[in-house]
């Protein structure tokens, strides 16, 4: 009994991880380096503001070593929170960087197939 508990417990987890979704926001080009110094100076408020996503699992953000730019990821239990993370980072962009004149960021969306993390 106990067994057939831990198995059914353990595949309701690996279920949960694996219907978790994932955006990833590429920021390259125009304006770009411009942007990830106004991301850095403002880096609490836009970890605020990710935080507030429904669904929330986490966020990254990162300078691109390639680039002058960088890239955003967020992990959302689900699509509904990947997409209001989307529209919340474009709010925050009108807001924030109406200044700069930059290109549109690569957008990547999906459903996340492993998730390894250290703990």
């Amino acid at each position: 009994m106990l067994s057939t508990m831990c198995v059914q417990m353990m595949n309701a987890f690996l279920n949960w991880k694996s219907i978790m979704d994932v955006v990833v926001r590429t920021y390259s080009g125009k304006g770009s380096k411009e942007l990830f110094s106004l991301l850095e100076t403002h880096k609490a408020d836009v970890e605020k503001l990710m935080r507030s996503v429904t669904g929330f699992e986490s966020y990254t953000l990162a300078r691109s070593s390639e680039s002058d730019g960088g890239l955003s990821m967020t992990v959302c239990r689900d699509k509904a929170g990947t997409e209001e993370s989307v529209r919340l980072a474009k709010e925050w962009l009108s807001k924030n960087a109406a200044n700069i004149s930059m290109e549109a960021p690569k957008v990547s969306m999906g459903t996340i197939i492993i998730q390894a993390t250290k703990h």
